[in-house]
């Protein structure tokens, strides 16, 4: 498993292009009502635009893309409407696995996805047996994932992996029972649909992402909209604790837009 930096105790490299892209898709049930259409329609709108979202971002270069599909909290959502997103998940699984190997698309899955059954198991598995060697991109999906819950689930196995310390734990072992340590922190953060939180996402690592809202709702959400959020992520100054003055200093100006593909 490759090691990442800390945006806390270190300096990360700044690039142009974020490395590392997560996002709340937000807005599909909203983009339905407006249009007079019952909730699925706006869910399965959604599927179709992370297809175009992952192609724009293997075009653009970003190494990682995160997409929250299924909060903990979820499960609080009416019975019908839980079970239709499983069968989505259940045909995105199936339909898509091929489509992410052949373009060279690694998948993973994060979270605690046992409660969603057998079936999806077995998919989840299968695919990321499929695309592990994949290298051209890392799709993740955290589905039934929560911050907390994985700051505790890395706190348990912590604790089982190192029996006889009784305390003293780094910032750098926890870090590595993570669900995604096998991925940098994220540099951009992105939420549609208008709300501003980060409802239980990420909350370790995104410590010192950027964050961009929009109220664009997630099936309107194109490449276009995708270049926007990047075109404000080139525009922010990156500090990470430091002064404007230091990274003068240091030869490290603020991030200059450039032209997106």
């Amino acid at each position: 498993m490759p090691s990442f930096s800390s945006s806390t105790r270190d300096i990360p490299q700044v690039k142009e292009i974020p490395r590392h892209i997560a996002i709340i898709m937000d807005g599909n049930g909203r983009w339905a009502k407006q249009r007079m259409l019952p909730r699925a329609a706006g869910h399965k709108r959604g599927v179709e635009i992370v297809r175009e979202v992952v192609k724009a971002c293997v075009a653009r270069n970003v190494e990682y893309l995160t997409l929250f599909a299924f909060s903990s909290e979820n499960w609080r959502r009416p019975a019908e409407e839980v079970s239709m997103l499983k069968q989505l998940f259940i045909m995105a699984l199936e339909r898509e696995a091929e489509k992410l190997h052949r373009n060279g698309i690694r998948l993973r899955v994060v979270g605690d996805i046992a409660p969603f059954g057998k079936k999806i198991v077995e998919l989840v598995a299968r695919a990321e047996k499929l695309t592990r060697a994949n290298e051209s991109m890392t799709l993740t999906i955290a589905a039934n994932y929560g911050g907390r819950w994985d700051l505790m689930q890395a706190m348990h196995r912590l604790i089982e992996a190192n029996p006889e310390q009784r305390g003293g734990f780094t910032e750098e072992q926890l870090a590595g029972f993570l669900s995604m340590a096998y991925a940098p922190e994220p540099d951009l953060f992105i939420r549609t649909g208008g709300e501003q939180r980060i409802s239980n996402f990420l909350l370790w690592q995104l410590a010192y992402s950027e964050f961009y809202f929009t109220d664009t709702l997630w099936p309107d959400f194109n490449s276009a909209a995708l270049d926007k959020a990047i075109e404000s992520y080139q525009q922010r100054e990156r500090r990470f604790g430091r002064t404007s003055e230091q990274l003068e200093l240091a030869g490290q100006a603020p991030l200059v837009k450039t032209e997106l593909a």
